[in-house]
């Protein structure tokens, strides 16, 4: 006796629509993450803002070349100076809200018509850039829509790459009322269904944890219609609603490992990144050299708990946050190449790697390839099959198997 054929047929239809629905929510891991996001008020920005920042993050880096050389070597340190010369900021946000404040609304409305301006004019290494408007709360809904409404004014549309953050999200009702402001304002100015996206700050508890037990994090990106991009930490305000003593609100606390993670789980295989949050250790004075030394620190803490993106808010914190991120991807390549090349080669060894790892390693390197840490012909020299194009077909998981 076997199992009936319309049995089996049922479950099959089961599956499939299981399957697509799955694939529908996970499509997998968006590649082009920033290695950080800049955030400046919005009343001090210009179009050579990139440039006041790397020339103040260089300067700051030759007075303390000893001690970066020291925490890295000298050939990241030469890579983190030609990286500030020429790119020094990957993702700007301008701010409009706590770091803004309020300001009357002529003031931030000519504020915002200037941020559009600026937003336009930045150079092409600059490749996302944005604002973060004012909470959609009922007290602050019309100021944050105002400004990001005259912010596209004043760059005559959808910059390349632009996204608005949403901060102090409490509840999957703000996400509703995100992607219907989205569509309005693309109805209102002629804009292409989907050319507005947003980010998601996460500064408050509720935002983790529901009131019913849920997790608001991976609601929330249910509910924003393909809109969201990511889910950035906000290390203070989160903090502070915990109940954590202000000498020791850290990127590092237990709370804050808690929410990372559950953000991390949240967006796993959406296609949402997760972005760490800012130290308000600022690099200056007399206390710069342990200032260097504290970021450097968090950022590796950081990569290596797999947030590949952090805020920074000083050209300081640009120092570190470079190498920081080359002296991790560029290890991050000493370790995976013979694992990589064993598994190309089908090999044995100590550790026998699966599809599944083999694809972590392929996207470490393809990252550390994609932020400038190291050079195709440097993972070539180290593993000669391992072109960025095999690189590709196993971080896609296409690579044939034999």
């Amino acid at each position: 006796m076997t199992v009936p054929a319309e049995f089996l047929g049922s479950v099959g239809e089961r599956l499939r629509a299981v399957d697509a629905e799955l694939n529908r929510r996970y499509p997998g891991d968006r590649p082009g993450q920033p290695i950080h996001t800049a955030y400046v008020c919005a009343a001090d920005a210009t179009k050579d803002l990139p440039h006041e920042w790397g020339t103040a993050a260089l300067e700051l880096a030759d007075r303390h070349a000893d001690l970066l050389t020291e925490l890295a070597g000298a050939d990241s340190v030469s890579r983190v100076r030609n990286t500030l010369a020429q790119r020094p900021i990957q993702d700007l946000r301008l701010d409009f809200e706590d770091g803004y404040g309020t300001r009357g609304g002529e003031v931030e409305d000519g504020d915002a018509t200037r941020a559009g301006e600026v937003l336009a004019a930045l150079p092409a290494t600059v490749i996302s850039r944005g604002i973060r408007t004012k909470g959609l709360t009922a007290a602050e809904y019309d100021r944050a829509i105002r400004t990001l409404e005259r912010v596209l004014d004043g760059a005559g549309g959808v910059p390349d790459g632009f996204v608005f953050t949403v901060p102090k999200l409490r509840a999957v009702e703000q996400v509703d009322v995100a992607v219907q402001v989205c569509e309005a304002l693309e109805q209102a100015h002629g804009l292409a269904s989907g050319a507005l996206r947003f980010e998601l700050q996460i500064e408050s508890p509720q935002a983790v944890i529901a009131a019913d037990g849920t997790a608001t994090v991976a609601r929330a990106i249910a509910h924003s219609a393909g809109r969201c991009t990511g889910l950035h930490y906000g290390t203070y305000d989160y903090s502070a609603a915990c109940g954590i003593s202000p000498q020791f609100q850290s990127l590092e606390h237990p709370v804050a490992d808690h929410a990372k993670a559950v953000m991390q789980a949240a967006a796993a295989q959406t296609g949402v990144w997760v972005c760490d949050g800012s130290t308000q250790v600022l690099p200056v004075g007399a206390e710069a050299p342990a200032a260097l030394n504290r970021h450097f620190r968090l950022v590796t803490r950081s990569l290596e708990r797999g947030y590949y993106q952090g805020w920074d808010m000083h050209p300081g914190h640009l120092v570190t946050r470079w190498l920081a991120t080359f002296t991790f991807f560029r290890g991050a390549l000493t370790a995976a190449a013979p694992r990589i090349d064993r598994y190309l080669q089908r090999q044995g060894g100590a550790v026998v790697d699966e599809p599944a790892t083999a694809q972590a390693l392929a996207t470490v390197v393809l990252r550390g390839l994609d932020c400038g840490a190291f050079g195709p012909e440097d993972v070539t020299a180290l593993v000669p099959a391992a072109t960025v194009e095999v690189l590709h077909q196993l971080r896609d998981r296409k690579l044939p198997t034999s």
